[in-house]
């Protein structure tokens, strides 16, 4: 039931060609649509390409994280930094906020919960890289969201390899509707406007488009589904543009992550690890300069 309800919440948000959508809570579900009369590659690493499983007519992609808000959830609630104040997700996103990207001189991965896609393989662990005796809560708490929003990168970059182009990314889910850092760093980080789907709940909404077709326009619905999310979909006002001096630092850091991500994930790995801490200060150095 769960892959059903996310694969509405993609209907509700408004997925087309070219759009994907991310469900983004204590892990993300992230989808994107294809024709299902034009060639498709196999494209490796995501978990389903099944036709017809979001739209009739297309074949339906679905990648995603295995966690995200649970990730920060960790930290918070395992680690407990700063006790229930000061390490709250509150306080620690308020100071958080206040930081510069590479500041913190952090590195992490988001395999606290193994890796879903791209490298398919549970078995994977986190790992946090960069620390000295003047790291703090809300350093390792933003590097943790940093984290994740790398993820969503290596997901997007997947899909383009292959030939399914991202033209828009449309978000939905508690963390898009309720964590302005959140989604202003994954603009930043992903360097594409990060929109919000218009409805709070839109695995309902999906359900109500769905029915509208089965109803067809002579009971007062629609005869497609295009025409359907036309009329029952849109964006909130609200959307996160790339800040372009923070897309900068993070087209730098991106690439120590690929590294890491790399040398950890795939046995196939040959290359060296002695230049990531040292990058990392480097890029902290310049962030505070």
């Amino acid at each position: 039931m769960g892959a059903f309800d996310a694969h509405l919440g993609g209907v509700g948000s408004g997925i087309s060609t070219g759009k994907l959508v991310k469900i983004i809570g204590t892990s993300t579900c992230d989808m994107a649509v294809w024709p299902a009369d034009k060639d498709l590659a196999d494209v490796p690493g995501i978990c389903g390409i099944v036709d017809g499983s979001i739209l009739p007519g297309y074949w339906g992609l679905e990648a995603g994280q295995s966690a995200v808000g649970d990730i920060f959830n960790w930290f918070v609630n395992y680690i407990q930094p700063g006790g229930k104040t000061a390490g709250s997700h509150e306080a620690l996103t308020e100071k958080a906020a206040k930081l510069k990207p590479g500041q913190s001189g952090l590195l992490a991965l988001d395999w606290n919960n193994g890796n879903r896609t791209i490298l398919v393989d549970q078995r994977l662990t986190g790992l946090l890289l960069g620390q000295t005796l003047h790291t703090t809560p809300e350093e390792i708490y933003r590097a943790l969201i940093e984290s994740t929003a790398y993820g969503a990168l290596t997901i997007i970059n997947r899909f383009e390899e292959y030939g399914v182009k991202i033209e828009e990314v449309i978000n939905c889910g508690g963390i898009a509707e309720k964590n302005p850092l959140i989604m202003q760093i994954y603009a930043d980080v992903i360097g594409r406007e990060m929109k919000i789907a218009r409805s709070a709940q839109t695995c309902a909404l999906g359900s109500a488009i769905a029915g509208a077709v089965v109803a067809g326009s002579a009971a007062g619905g629609y005869d497609n589904y295009a025409d359907a999310q036309a009329a029952m979909c849109g964006m909130k006002d609200t959307s996160y543009k790339p800040i372009p001096e923070n897309n900068k630092v993070y087209k730098q850091l991106y690439p120590l992550y690929k590294q890491l991500h790399d040398a950890f994930g795939l046995d196939s790995f040959s290359g060296k690890m002695a230049n990531v801490m040292k990058q990392l200060l480097q890029i902290k150095d310049s962030v505070k300069a």
